[in-house]
């Protein structure tokens, strides 16, 4: 990171930022372009791996690019604010960001897929036990990111 002033360090010091993004951006790439995604997301840590679960409809452009190609990067932003200066060089911004590239694969079984999802509807204000209907899991995909790499940096005056 070439700005190591701003790196954040410590996998609970990168989550605390992660838990403040509401939308995460998922890059992939396929037949040498790029195409990139923002998604709604909830993670989960066993041990020092962190896993990202996502959610969309059974067919699309992003599922066509993951069944060619399972490496993917993402992106999460949050406490965004434009900090404005007499100078124009001196114009600056305040951020929280997280980094990482992983695999990412479709969940395949039911109860994985359940689970999946009770993460995702949690992180996002469900309270109690959450019910899926047979149509609307057979509908749904789930996937999940192993993350391979992920980096947190701050600027906040």
């Amino acid at each position: 990171m070439r700005r190591s002033d701003r790196e954040v360090s410590g996998l609970s010091n990168i989550l605390a930022i992660l838990d403040k993004c509401e939308v995460i951006r998922i890059g992939m790439c396929a037949d040498d372009k790029p195409y990139i995604v923002p998604m709604n997301f909830a993670y989960e840590v066993a041990g020092e791996n962190v896993f990202i679960y996502l959610h969309c409809a059974s067919e699309g452009k992003k599922l066509d690019i993951i069944n060619q190609n399972g490496n993917v990067c993402f992106e999460a932003d949050c406490s965004y604010k434009l900090l404005k200066s007499e100078n124009a060089h001196n114009w600056s911004a305040e951020y929280e960001s997280v980094i990482g590239e992983g695999k990412i694969s479709i969940v395949k079984e039911e109860n994985q897929k359940i689970r999946a999802l009770d993460i995702l509807m949690k992180r996002h204000g469900f309270e109690g036990k959450p019910h899926y209907p047979e149509a609307s899991l057979k509908a749904v995909t789930v996937l999940r990111i192993c993350t391979e790499s992920i980096t947190g940096k701050r600027h906040i005056k």
